[in-house]
This record gives structure tokens, C-alpha cells and sequence, in this order.
């Protein structure tokens, strides 16, 4: 399937690492303009120098009032990928306020406000655009130890819903992907002990965890023409998992 996103900009959070670096990369590839954000000027210093188009800003989006300021200033967007997040893990009796506020801040605050901007701009100049959030599993099924993620989690799917369901109108298309475990150099260091990894794996239909292009391919699609009907899509990019 030929994607192409020539004459449009793209806005990628958590662009240093892992999903959105990989995101970043592909969206360059199909010929958008992207500008990548990350609060890691090193992550960001390095993808320069692997794709030189693209436009990198260092910014932590726990300071929503930055953020905000900084997606302002960038102009026009038709294309934004929500990735960036963080997991506090721990059990639920262990949960401090202060972790709290700095996971929802991160993953559904700043996802919502970003959101709020570009669509502000969308509407304005009335070429629509498509939004995606990159969710989890862990938003449909409740993991141990997770209690904080798998809510953060839970409220970008309904997040993605409501905007999807406010923005259609304005031809602006808003999905989620739910991925499994992936294979990102974070996941691998984490998930390499076959201890820890069978019980999740035991539970995946496939028999594997997700590998990152996997994932990004998802995206790509649900950000192109050819997804044109999709709105308001949850998608498991899972192997199964949530099918049981």
C-alpha cells in the first residue's frame, strides 16, 4: 500500500525513542514535513542526525504551559501523533499523589491540550486532518502492578472517542492503537527475562510480543487517506491478547 503525506506537517510527541522515533522516521520517508518533540535534547540531537529534515524541539510536557506555547508557535499541523508516556508501576496500596499527577499529566493531559491546539488550527484553516494516540493494552485489561498506567490508559481511549465524535464534523479524524508489549530497546532490557515474559506471552495468541514497526505501520495508516472512514477506532495492535 503506497502512503504518501507530501505538503503535510506532522507532529510527533515523545519523538526521541522507541514508537515515536520510529514514527518520526517513517512519516519523513512517506514525505511529510515533521517536527518531533522530546524532552531529551540527546535523543533529539541524535534522530537530526539521521533524518536532517526534520524539525526538533526539546520540551517536557509535564510544563503544560511550555507545551501548549511551543505547539502554538509551531503553525499549522495536519497530521499529530500522541506517543509520548510515561508508567509509574506499582501496587495499587503503594500509589502516591505526586506519581499521580505526573502520569496524567504527561499522558492525558498533554495528549488533550496538543490535541485542543492543532485541532483549534485544522478547524480554522479547513483542511481537516487525523490525530492519533498511542494507547495499550493495558486500557482494556487491568495488569497487575499497573494500576496508575492502565487508568492513564483507559482515559486516552475515551479521550480519542470524544474528540473523534466533536471533531468528525470538522473532517478531522481521531484513532487510538492499543500495542502489546513492544519491542523497543526499553522493552527488550525489560521484558528479556523469560520468567517475567512467558506469563504475558502464555496470553498472547501469536506467541510473541509486538515489534516497533509493527506499531508505526498501524499509525501511518490510520494518519492516511487510506483510513479515511476510520474514526473513533480503538485499535489492538496486540497479537490477540484482548481477544480472550
Amino acid at each position: 500500500m503506497d502512503i504518501k503525506f507530501g505538503g503535510k506537517r506532522a507532529l510527533v510527541t515523545g519523538a526521541g525513542k522507541g514508537i515515536g522515533r520510529s514514527t518520526a522516521k517513517m512519516l519523513v520517508k512517506c514525505g511529510a514535513e515533521v517536527i518531533a518533540l522530546s524532552r531529551t535534547q540527546e535523543d533529539l540531537d541524535s534522530l537530526k542526525k539521521e533524518e536532517p529534515s526534520i524539525q526538533t524541539v526539546c520540551i517536557d510536557l509535564c510544563d503544560i504551559e511550555a507545551t501548549l506555547k511551543t505547539v502554538e508557535s509551531i503553525g499549522d499541523i495536519h497530521l499529530l501523533v500522541n506517543n509520548a508516556g510515561i508508567a509509574i508501576l506499582g501496587p495499587f496500596e503503594e500509589a502516591k499523589p505526586e506519581d499521580f499527577d505526573k502520569i496524567f499529566s504527561v499522558n492525558v493531559k498533554a495528549p488533550l491540550f496538543i490535541a485542543q491546539v492543532v485541532a483549534k488550527k485544522m478547524i480554522a484553516s479547513g483542511f481537516g486532518g487525523a490525530i492519533v494516540n498511542v494507547s495499550s493494552q493495558a486500557s482494556k485489561k487491568a495488569l497487575k502492578n499497573h494500576i496508575l498506567y492502565c487508568s492513564t490508559k483507559a482515559a486516552v481511549d475515551m479521550l480519542t472517542k470524544s474528540l473523534a465524535l466533536e471533531l468528525g464534523p470538522h473532517q478531522i479524524r481521531v484513532n487510538a492503537v492499543n500495542p502489546t508489549v513492544v519491542l523497543t530497546d526499553m522493552g527488550r532490557l525489560g521484558w528479556s527475562d523469560p520468567a517475567k515474559a512467558k506469563p504475558m506471552l502464555d496470553q498472547i495468541p501469536l506467541g510473541r510480543f509486538a515489534e516497533v514497526e509493527e506499531v508505526v505501520h498501524a499509525i501511518v495508516y490510520l494518519l492516511s487517506d487510506k483510513a479515511s472512514m476510520i474514526n473513533g477506532t480503538i485499535l489492538p495492535v496486540d497479537g490477540g491478547f484482548l481477544a480472550q
